[in-house]
């Protein structure tokens, strides 16, 4: 590292940062550093399925194309909490979001800044489960458990492409990550 090395000594009552010795002045120094880092946007979707292994798809109405159920992440809200609230919030179904299938970080476009996309195991879903499903938010029209290979047409294409990777990383028990 160039520059001044920078002293941290751990005291019961203080830390030293750079030369700071109170808190308040330490606390100030770090807010002004986190204040110019990076802001990424937060998608946040499941891969469910049912008993058959169908997967389930949502149809927003202010999208052209399915998608899979989820939504973006609010402000400092982890991503699998965000995927359970708005799987929650748009068809009244409480899941608990597994592992990570897939992450991507997409770039900016058009009036977008960049953001990361995250794919959870949904899980499988029991008949019973699957008949508690309701449309609860107006941004959903209606939903259906499609099988693979027709879930991808119905997506947008580099949706369908993110499925199809995370469909793969559920079969092999790996994470699948692209930029």
């Amino acid at each position: 590292m160039r520059g001044t090395p920078l002293t941290v000594i751990s005291r019961a009552t203080s830390v030293i940062v750079a030369g700071m010795t109170d808190d308040e002045a330490r606390f100030a120094y770090l807010a002004e550093g986190n204040a110019k880092q990076a802001r990424k946007r937060v998608a946040a979707d499941l891969l469910i399925r049912d008993e058959a292994g169908r997967i389930l798809l949502v149809n927003p109405t202010y999208k052209e194309n399915w998608d899979l159920p989820g939504g973006m992440a609010e402000s400092n809200e982890p991503p699998k909490a965000a995927g359970e609230r708005e799987l929650a919030e748009e068809l009244g179904l409480t899941v608990l979001a597994g592992r990570v299938l897939l992450l991507d970080w997409i770039g900016p476009h058009g009036p977008w800044d960049d953001q990361l996309v995250f794919i959870f195991d949904g899980g499988t879903l029991s008949a019973t489960q699957v008949e508690t499903i309701s449309i609860c938010d107006p941004e959903i029209s209606e939903f259906a458990f499609v099988e693979l290979a027709e879930a991808k047409a119905m997506l947008r294409p580099d949706m369908a492409q993110r499925l199809a990777r995370a469909h793969d990383a559920l079969a092999t028990g790996a994470t699948d990550y692209s930029e």
